[in-house]
C-alpha cells in the first residue's frame, strides 16, 4: 500500500465496514481533537470506545474510558492511535496481541510509523497513516462541502442523509 496516497474507495471501504473503534490517546477536554473526533465519531453511529490510563474507569461522552486495548472488553474493529508517531509503535504491537485481531489501524494527522505499519499489513490488517477519519468521513460523504472546502468528490448524484440528527451525510457515495 502507498501509505501517501489512499483511493477515496479504500478509505471509504474502511469507514463502512467498522463499527467498533477503539481511539487510544482519548482526551477529556473538549478543546482536544480527540474530543471532536470522538463526539464526531459517535454522532455518525460508530462505537468509539476511548482508551486511556490517565482518565482510565471515567466516562468520556457517555462511554467508559479504558486504561489499555487489552482491557477493552469484546472486539474491535479499528484503533485509531491518536498520539505521536513513536508511541504508534507499541500500540500497534499492543493491537496485534488482541483476539481477535482488529481490521484497521488508524494512525491520526501527522501520525506515521512504517514500521508499524508493515507489522500490521503482516497479518492481514489494513492501515491508514496521517489522515483524520473525522476529515474523511467529512470529505467523501460531502458534509466537508457545506463550509466551502473542496472535497474533490463530483458526482450528480442526491446525497444521502444519514438518518439521525441535522444535515449528517452517510458514506453512500460515488
Amino acid at each position: 500500500m502507498d501509505h501517501s496516497n489512499y483511493p477515496n474507495d479504500y478509505i471509504r471501504g474502511i469507514l463502512n465496514s467498522v463499527k467498533t473503534i477503539a481511539l487510544v490517546g482519548a482526551s477529556a477536554n473538549p478543546a482536544r481533537p480527540s474530543w471532536i473526533v470522538t463526539k464526531y465519531l459517535l454522532e455518525r453511529g460508530y462505537d468509539v470506545i476511548p482508551v486511556n490510563p490517565g482518565i482510565a474507569g471515567t466516562e468520556l461522552l457517555g462511554k467508559k474510558v479504558y486504561g489499555s486495548l487489552a482491557e477493552v472488553p469484546g472486539p474491535i474493529d479499528m484503533v485509531e492511535i491518536f498520539r505521536n508517531s513513536e508511541a504508534a509503535g507499541p500500540i500497534t504491537d499492543e493491537a496485534l496481541a488482541l483476539d481477535p485481531l482488529p481490521k484497521v489501524i488508524w494512525m491520526q494527522l501527522s501520525v506515521r510509523n512504517d514500521e508499524a505499519a508493515a507489522k500490521a499489513e503482516a497479518t492481514g490488517i489494513k492501515v491508514v497513516m496521517d489522515r483524520c477519519p473525522k476529515i474523511e468521513f467529512g470529505r467523501l460523504s460531502g458534509e466537508i462541502s457545506w463550509q466551502g472546502v473542496n472535497s474533490r468528490i463530483l458526482s450528480s448524484k442526491k446525497p444521502v442523509l444519514s438518518g439521525k440528527g441535522f444535515q449528517k451525510l452517510g458514506l453512500n457515495r460515488p
